[in-house]
């Protein structure tokens, strides 16, 4: 998509990350998303305030300390290759000049070690690529299945804070960069010999010759600190203009009908593909970077070498120095400014340091925390006492409190963004109230256990994500898996039984092979509440895409479901006349709580309805 590509570090593993993003939402994330305040990709892709840049540095040593075994050897064989390179010279020289002296059997000793200080190096680079690639592939790895647990664990709240494209680039293409960051930074630690000992070694042949070369040498790191600076910056902002772009494409991806029904799409297109020219200047600017520091290192480089050769020419022709250790100055020359090495290495390393920040970030997302504690046995009494959420500056819910004894339902009703997906999230804490407390038979549902509650809470949705692989599947996705017996009959109470017997291979029918319409899908939600029914069952407009007759067999089997308490969030007054009371809410507050039938008394009531 992008017209440049970032510039690769020569010498690195560093993998591509590709923001190919095809996740299906949760069931959980999609009910968080439709009652919070949509996150904006340019905000969340531009780097949350709350973590900084100090989180990213953590994870990126975290991730070399994990590595610190492989990442050890790996230096030892970059190392141990630098060492025969320093080698060579010496050697080089000294077989010259044994060579002018004419000194054959010690001068054909010589020229073995040469041959070989060439080519154990070159053993030595193979080994370590293919180190180098198994340490960034085990570090990328590990990245990547700490994110994803992550998220999962942090559930809605992930979700509703990062556009799931952006979350894919994070976790595809940013976790494969940072994953560099072991064989980067024993890379860049073990390329620093080679300066090092290519100055010592002039000091050793002549301090003269270290002295010319480290007269240029503040200039030389003033350009390496320079290189550093800038690199960084334009990397943030590129991988920064990827995420927006993948955030795009994956919105528009989920609405495909709506942009095909409404003509769109050229309008769509122009709308992903706007971060481009940005993406495209960062891309420019990061080649110019680069070009512009080999440009400068091309510049200074030969001068120092020039000066370092000057110097020993001059005390060639005083008698000081031999022939040999001309041409073993020549070659400490070049392995002293060694700074292509340099660059290439700092230029993986902001990449890694960058995609660690924006890797962080979702880190920093809080996962949701669970108590010890197991649900006290009881009838299924559902408690909000004081409930207020707020989201996005606004308060949805407000001071809520009420009470759905064991046994009963409880319908909520209200006008659209008055709160009632919220609440529903907060009954059965797919989100946790800002203000206020929730309770299951006197238990305050963070002190529960996460595999009990979820045992004792079931969910339905409107629009039900297929998670289960196949048909049967979907509808025995939860916490346990039912039985075969279990799972049909949850499907016949859904008045999903009788489709689902006519698919291909009826209930071990894959999901992408069968042709399902909204109602269907709606029954298939339907059947895994059913499935996995506990102590509490919530609907949330769980029955909205399904007709008259269909909803009226579903409220049936509701009624008898084994789930003792049911909340369900109605938009029909069928819907609602069927609970044994209706919770009111108007713009967050419970304006009323009692049965359909007085309710229906009240003109604003119907009013509800027909609106």
């Amino acid at each position: 998509m992008a017209r440049h590509r970032a510039p690769r570090t020569s010498g690195s593993a560093s993998a591509a990350g590709s923001a190919s993003a095809s996740a299906a939402a949760s069931d959980s994330a999609a009910a968080f998303a439709s009652g919070s305040a949509t996150a904006s990709a340019s905000a969340t892709t531009s780097g949350s305030a709350s973590v900084s840049a100090s989180a990213g540095d953590r994870l990126l040593l975290g991730t070399a300390r994990h590595s610190a075994g492989r990442a050890a050897a790996l230096a030892l064989i970059a190392v141990a290759s630098t060492g025969a390179a320093l080698l060579l010279p010496l050697a080089l020289g000294h077989t010259l000049d044994l060579l002018l002296a004419r000194r054959g059997p010690d001068a054909g000793r010589w020229t073995v070690l040469c041959a070989l200080l060439v080519t154990v190096p070159a053993a030595l680079d193979a080994a370590g690529e293919l180190l180098t690639g198994t340490t960034a592939a085990h570090a990328t790895a590990r990245l990547r299945h700490r994110l994803l647990g992550h998220v999962l664990a942090a559930g809605p709240r992930a979700a509703g804070r990062f556009p799931p494209g952006d979350l894919v680039t994070r976790a595809v293409g940013n976790a494969a960069d940072t994953g560099t960051a072991p064989a980067t930074l024993a890379h860049a630690a073990a390329s620093v010999a080679g300066p090092v000992g290519g100055i010592v070694a002039l000091g050793l042949i002549d301090p003269w010759l270290a002295a010319a070369f480290l007269a240029g040498a503040p200039l030389l790191a003033a350009l390496l600190r320079a290189f550093t600076r800038a690199s960084t910056d334009s990397v943030a902002r590129y991988q920064r203009h990827q995420g927006e772009i993948a955030a795009r494409l994956v919105e528009a991806l989920g609405g495909a009908r709506t942009i095909a029904a409404a003509g769109t799409a050229d309008r769509e297109r122009a709308r992903i593909l706007e971060p481009l020219p940005r993406l495209s200047r960062q891309g420019r600017r990061m080649w110019r970077v680069q070009g512009r520091s080999t440009a400068q290192a091309g510049t200074l480089v030969p001068l120092l070498q020039i000066a370092v050769l000057a110097v020993a020419g001059l005390r060639l022709s005083q008698g000081l120095l031999t022939v040999g250790d001309l041409l073993a100055a020549s070659r400490y020359a070049v392995l002293a400014t060694g700074v292509g090495m340099l660059v290439g290495h700092l230029n993986a390393a902001a990449r890694a340091r960058s995609a660690a920040r924006r890797v962080a970030e979702v880190l920093d997302v809080p996962q949701v925390p669970y108590g010890q504690r197991r649900v006290p046995a009881g009838p299924g009494t559902l408690e909000l006492r004081g409930v207020s959420v707020v989201r996005g500056g606004r308060t949805v819910l407000d001071d809520v409190s009420v009470t759905v004894p064991g046994g009963t339902s409880l319908a909520v009703v209200g006008l659209s963004g008055s709160g009632k997906t919220v609440l529903a999230e907060v009954a059965g804490r797919l989100a946790d109230p800002a203000a206020g407390s929730v309770l299951l038979d006197g238990a305050s549902l963070p002190s529960i256990r996460r595999e009990d509650l979820r045992r004792a809470i079931g969910y339905a949705f409107a629009r039900p994500a297929l998670l289960g692989g196949t048909v049967g599947g979907t509808i025995g996705f939860g916490a346990f898996a039912p039985g075969r017996e279990a799972l049909e009959g949850a499907a016949r109470a859904a008045c999903a039984h009788d489709f689902v017997r006519r698919l291909p291979h009826g209930y071990d029918t894959p999901c992408a092979d069968a042709p399902l319409s909204g109602g269907e899908t709606q029954r298939l939600g339907l059947a895994r509440a059913f499935a996995h029914a506990g102590r509490v069952l919530i609907l949330d407009d769980a029955t909205s895409s399904l007709d008259t007759a269909t909803e009226r067999r579903v409220s049936a089997a509701l009624r008898a479901s084994a789930a003792a308490t049911r909340l369900v969030v109605a938009h029909r007054p069928a819907t609602a006349a069927t609970a044994d009371r209706v919770l009111w809410l108007h713009e967050g507050r419970a304006r009323a709580v009692a049965p359909h039938a007085v309710l229906w008394q009240d003109p604003s009531y119907r009013e509800v309805f027909h609106a």
